[in-house]
């Protein structure tokens, strides 16, 4: 990995770490900014990188700094009930970043990858949370999903319009 590749893995990383931590809650599972910046992240940098990224935001937040919701931190936030939403982040990024390796610019593809990432996230973060809750799969679901379907729905908007703009000046500054 090239000096260049470790600025956009660190950036987009900081970038996470910077909105993720900003939280409406809303039940079990705050409102935040963090699928945003992961839907953006994996557009941006690709399957790989996107990935790393993410992978670098975990890592940071298991260590204790405060890039989760509501300011916290600590490994036992990802091992804890909503852990699975931040693990799902992992392969959210990861199919968005691998629809933009493939298909790059193509508008479609972007929403798509991003709901498909979404509906990855949700069903490990639903599967994990009914694990530690006890709680049905009904009751999951209109605890940990429903709620968020109309603000996903706009940061997928966001994030494919910002990845629009962003994706062809990133390209020429990768290759620079």
């Amino acid at each position: 990995m090239n000096v260049r590749r470790m600025c956009f893995v660190a950036l987009m990383a900081a970038l996470i770490c910077a909105i993720a931590p900003v939280a409406v809650p809303v039940g079990p599972i705050p409102i935040t900014l963090a699928t945003f910046a992961v839907y953006l992240t994996g557009a941006l940098l690709g399957a790989k990188d996107g990935t790393l990224a993410v992978a670098l935001y975990l890592l940071l937040g298991a260590v204790g700094l405060p890039v989760f919701s509501g300011f916290s931190g600590g490994f036992s936030r990802i091992v804890g009930a909503t852990g699975g939403y931040l693990v799902g982040y992992l392969p959210c990024a990861a199919m968005i970043g691998v629809a933009s390796d493939r298909w790059g610019d193509r508008k479609w593809t972007t929403p798509l990858a991003m709901v498909a990432g979404t509906a990855a996230c949700y069903a490990l973060g639903t599967a994990w949370y009914m694990g530690f809750s006890g709680v049905n799969l009904g009751g999951a679901m209109a605890a940990c999903v429903v709620p968020f379907l109309p603000g996903d729905a706009l940061k997928i908007a966001a994030a494919s319009a910002v990845a629009a703009a962003l994706r062809g000046r990133m390209a020429a500054l990768r290759r620079a």
